[in-house]
């Protein structure tokens, strides 16, 4: 009997594939940074986490990221800018905004330009948790 070893790391044509879930954290907050980045973790997600929009949009994880979550104030460039930025680029990375500061003016711009939702700090992780998921499950397909 002739025995053939075929590949099981290609998929079969026409599959399309998903890479695993990578999710960046940017808020200039180092403990509430620190502190999503941990329960993302725990929760099994790849995370990234910024101190500022620039040190992600310099990074080598924005193209792979399936997912942002950030401050709207932050010194330099604003995370109202940074959807601008990444919309501009072609970037359609589902966003998820969170501030500490939560107004009327920037909630509806961020959800006009397409934000997953808008959340004061004071939310429960349970909260983030349920908009992450619906994040990931809007999140654009990578073929092979």
């Amino acid at each position: 009997m002739r025995r053939t070893m075929e590949s099981s790391a290609r998929p079969p044509r026409g599959l399309i594939l998903r890479k695993p879930p990578s999710i960046s954290v940017i808020d200039d907050d180092a403990p509430f940074r620190v502190a999503t980045d941990s329960l993302l973790r725990a929760r099994g997600y790849t995370v990234h986490a910024f101190e500022s929009a620039a040190a992600f949009l310099q990074s080598p994880v924005l193209e792979d990221t399936s997912c942002v979550i950030t401050d709207v104030k932050m010194p330099d460039i604003t995370g109202l800018e940074l959807q601008t930025l990444l919309r501009n680029q072609g970037r359609t990375v589902p966003i998820i905004f969170i501030t500490a500061f939560p107004e009327e003016s920037a909630r509806a711009r961020a959800l006009r330009e397409g934000a997953i939702c808008f959340l004061s700090k004071a939310s429960d992780a349970s909260s983030l948790l349920k908009y992450v998921e619906a994040a990931l499950a809007v999140r654009p397909t990578t073929g092979p």
